[in-house]
């Protein structure tokens, strides 16, 4: 009876959608199991003892200070102008609701670059400070741990801004006012009522700014901090030893999987947003005299400094140096960035309706759990993902040109590795989550009994997908194939490593540009990414602003 009934199983779920979905996670995979198993392989005793011994400690603790301290930063800056912005009544605050989101449209590297520049002997500042007879008595030196965990938080602050403004603004006013009918201040209400209430969604915001800090590269490496990712770069590329390069990124993956645990267990089964669903919308606090100049201050001077100033002195520069800059080549190059993230992006779509498709059509946890490990591409940094992805390529490439030379006795060059084919692979299991996550909604949106019907009526699964699935989910396809589009024009340190030789991307030539001191002509190529990086935000503040966590309208 019990093998009746594995046979009944297997067989329900023994189905074409079940075998993409099992193919997709373990070919995805693939970067993850190259470095479990390397992990075990024999290490060049002299190059990673000599890592051990002199530099490991600094990227240890490095890289651990800097996502301490960029996280309080992000914290005090995002939470402060979200509660504002989302409880208070001050000038132009329905501008800063969207404007403050803005700095997410300039990668860290950009941003490190720029600041770089402003505070340059040849730059703004210490011009001015030299014309008012003081640049003997200050200078202000950011080329240090400081300088680049403070431009990093003035760019990543937003992800715990739209998380926490989301919140703060679908928490019951029946809750708050209450708070206030008890005598409690508006400072009491937010500590003891608001913000606990909102824990859940600000860690989970905190743990993208904390992924990405340790996901850079460009910035540390310019700002000469030393930590996983620059230690990654160096072992593979100025030692030569990839096994090294492995253990080094086993220890960070550690630390990820440690912040994720973390991450998981402080939420628990704990529910906070009971009140999200029974309540109106807060009365503002009207703010008097000093208290309003203060809270707009909070919520202008995040604004000033990780949009505005960076983005006007991209745009002196870019006036100055774009008669250099753009020629031919230049457009060949925006040719390679947008043709490569459009073929990304649509791969990545296309996978991900397939994975989730095949998890709707089987309906069980097994498959639900294989969709998951499918989205831990975004959690590891783009470094790791590309030391993952290029091993087994050219393990594979190697087999090839022998059994190609054995056979035909024809030399032949490398297939895989170092081509096109891996760099957007290694695009697809990194930023596949992306796409994943709104489309994942729109699908759970639709519901179960559309997809019945369509059975009932003689249509087979790929008919519902094509005729019924698809045009119901056609915004979130859309919304999820631009956010990924944006993140890949973004993403620098794995197509450092991937991109065939001699072909450069908008992020690489102004890595390029900026790290041979030519900061200024680096400007053109800087603002290209920081003006498409404003199209999800535009996307994410409508969502934002139409959207209550019970679904109604926000005004």
């Amino acid at each position: 009876m019990s093998k009746l009934k594995s046979i009944i199983k297997f067989k329900r779920y023994a189905n074409g959608w079940s075998f993409a979905l099992i193919a997709l996670v373990l070919i995805i995979g693939l970067p993850i199991y190259t470095l479990f198993f390397k992990l075990f392989d024999e290490t060049t005793d002299s190059v990673w003892g000599h890592l051990v011994n002199t530099v490991l400690t600094d990227y240890i603790l490095n890289s651990i200070g800097l996502v301490i301290v960029v996280s309080i930063l992000t914290l005090l800056t995002g939470i402060s102008s979200a509660w504002i912005v989302s409880t208070c009544n001050i000038p132009f605050r329905r501008q800063f609701e969207w404007m403050l989101i803005l700095p997410l449209a300039i990668p860290t590297y950009i941003a490190a670059y720029t600041y770089a520049g402003i505070f340059d002997y040849t730059g703004p500042i210490q011009i001015f400070l030299r014309d008012i007879g003081f640049s003997d008595l200050v200078y202000i030196d950011i080329m240090n741990f400081w300088g680049v965990a403070v431009v990093m938080s003035l760019v990543l602050s937003p992800y715990v801004y739209v998380v926490a403004r989301s919140t703060f603004m679908s928490q019951s006013a029946t809750l708050l006012e209450a708070s206030r009918i008890l005598g409690s201040s508006a400072w009491r209400t937010f500590f003891k009522i608001a913000l606990p209430i909102s824990r859940p969604a600000i860690i989970g915001g905190l743990s993208l700014v904390m992924m990405e800090v340790l996901n850079d590269y460009g910035a540390v490496k310019y700002y000469g901090i030393s930590t996983f990712t620059t230690g990654i770069f160096r072992a593979w590329f100025s030692f030569g030893d990839p096994n090294s390069a492995i253990n080094l990124s086993g220890i960070l993956m550690g630390f990820i999987f440690i912040m994720i645990m973390t991450e998981r267990l402080q939420r628990g089964k704990v529910k906070f947003d009971e009140g999200a669903r029974i309540g109106r919308q807060l009365k503002r606090y009207q703010l008097k005299g000093w208290k309003k100049f203060f809270a707009w201050m909070v919520c202008f001077i995040p604004l000033f400094l990780g949009f505005i100033a960076p983005v006007f002195q991209l745009i002196l520069w870019s006036f100055q140096t774009i008669k250099k800059i753009i020629d031919f080549d230049f457009l060949i190059l925006m040719a390679n960035s947008f043709g490569l993230a459009l073929l990304a992006a649509v791969l990545c779509v296309g996978f991900s309706v397939i994975i989730l498709f095949a998890v709707k059509v089987n309906k069980n946890k097994f498959f639900s759990l294989l969709a998951k490990f499918a989205a831990l591409g975004y959690s590891i940094p783009g470094a790791v993902i590309a030391i993952g992805i290029m091993i087994p390529l050219l393990g594979l490439d190697k087999f090839l040109i022998s059994t190609w030379q054995d056979s035909f006795n024809m030399k032949i060059g490398l297939i895989f590795s170092g081509t096109i084919f891996a760099l957007t692979f290694a695009y697809i299991v990194r930023f596949l989550t992306v796409s994943l996550n709104p489309i994942e909604a729109a699908f759970k949106k639709t519901g179960d009994s559309i997809d019945e019907a369509s059975y009932s009526l003689g249509a087979g699964s790929i008919k519902t997908l094509m005729k019924v699935n698809l045009p119901l989910i056609k915004s979130a396809l859309i919304s999820g194939g631009i956010l990924v589009f944006v993140d890949i024009l973004k993403e620098l340190p794995l197509t450092l490593i991937l991109r065939p030789f001699n072909f450069h991307t908008l992020a690489t030539k102004a890595y390029e540009l900026a790290s041979d001191e030519l900061i200024a002509e680096s400007a053109t190529p800087s603002l290209i990414i920081i003006v498409i990086g404003t199209i999800p935000i535009i996307i994410l503040n409508r969502l934002m602003k139409n959207t209550k966590a019970d679904g109604s309208t926000i005004n």
